[in-house]
């Protein structure tokens, strides 16, 4: 009885040689058969040369060598697709447009820094702090400029006074703006939270613009304020203006805007802040007005008060002094010494020369 004839089948394709897919069935074939056996049989009178080209199983390159039905990675019925080997195009030995070694050496002497992905930096700038770089969680606060940070980040480093110098301008929890970000329900991703408006559902990612509420703290999508016009909170109904609204990482130009409006402030703030030093003649505002001191606001030393616009004079004590009264003895009582016979100390002041 004879026995049944060994079958292995695999398909060959070739879209470099423009060969349609082809079925090839081996009768108990050779097991030293390689993949150059199959070459040489398959393409006997082909225009290139043979070892211009190669096969490829499922992407990965095989050597010419390999054994056909000796590979485990070759199993029947598999796809060999058949590729022309271009030579040159850099790293064969050829031209490199580099004038000398060195230079070619150069070329890959420096690393490159590697390319930001936009959508990766975008993402973090909305979904991490602006401090710390840590994924956002409550309790989560803004600037006034619309940066975000987690509270916690923010206030140790102000309280270890090592706040990157960009956000100088914050000075303490009076520039800091609490917020209350809408979590997605089950969009925890790698324990990271996510957030959306609570109105809209659109996603807080950076897609959309966002504002949030200065006076509550809620966070909207400017399409959430759009649809739904309101003076007051859609979720706490506390009422609000048109200039209680902070978008948060804004544009550049909206950046601006907020930073005017920051130095506006702080230049009412100055304004506002009561004189201490008042000089001879000025005005004092405020609460001081009523405060007048020396000659400085036109009292005179004697208390009596001078109506004249001109410079006040300066208060001597032999001015008021008794009608039969020495000048210079009457001064004296009001002065320490005379300076040219005595000196002072740190314990007395009018110890005579020679004394001490």
């Amino acid at each position: 009885m004879e026995s049944k004839p060994q079958l292995f089948q695999i398909f060959v394709q070739s879209p470099d040689l423009r060969i349609p897919t082809r079925a090839l069935i081996f009768q108990n074939p050779n097991p030293d058969l390689t993949l150059q056996n199959l070459k040489t049989s398959l393409f006997p009178n082909i225009s290139p040369p043979h070892h211009s080209l190669f096969f490829t199983l499922n992407g990965k390159p095989l050597s010419d060598f390999t054994p056909l039905l000796q590979n485990s990675s070759i199993a029947p019925l598999s796809t060999l697709t058949l590729h022309l080997r271009f030579n040159g195009g850099g790293g064969d030995g050829g031209a490199t447009g580099a004038e000398s070694r060195d230079c070619y050496l150069n070329m890959y002497a420096v690393k490159k820094p590697d390319k930001v992905d936009p959508n990766e930096s975008r993402l973090s700038k909305w979904l991490n702090c602006n401090l710390s770089y840590e994924p956002l969680k409550h309790p989560v606060v803004i600037d006034k400029l619309g940066n975000l940070f987690n509270k916690e980040a923010l206030v140790e480093a102000l309280l270890k006074k090592n706040l990157p110098k960009q956000f100088s301008y914050i000075k303490g929890l009076k520039d800091m703006i609490s917020i209350e970000l809408a979590e997605i329900l089950g969009g925890r991703d790698s324990g990271a939270v996510k957030f959306q408006c609570p109105i809209t559902g659109l996603e807080f990612n950076g897609n959309y613009k966002f504002f949030a509420i200065k006076g509550c703290g809620h966070v909207f999508s400017a399409k959430g304020f759009k649809e739904v016009k309101s003076s007051a909170c859609l979720i706490c109904h506390k009422e609000f203006v048109e200039s209680d609204k902070i978008v948060i990482n804004g544009s550049e130009e909206e950046v601006n805007e907020l930073w005017e409006k920051l130095k506006e402030e702080a230049k009412v703030k100055d304004n506002g802040k009561k004189s201490k030093k008042v000089k001879n003649g000025d005005v004092v505002v405020g609460k001081d007005a009523g405060r007048l001191t020396g000659t400085k606001h036109g009292i005179e030393g004697n208390g009596v008060k001078n109506h004249s616009n001109g410079p006040s004079k300066k208060f001597k004590a032999t001015d008021v002094a008794p009608a039969n009264a020495t000048k210079a003895v009457y001064a004296s009582i009001f002065t320490s010494s005379n300076k040219k016979d005595f000196k002072e100390t740190y314990s007395c002041r009018s110890l005579p020369l020679g004394r001490n």
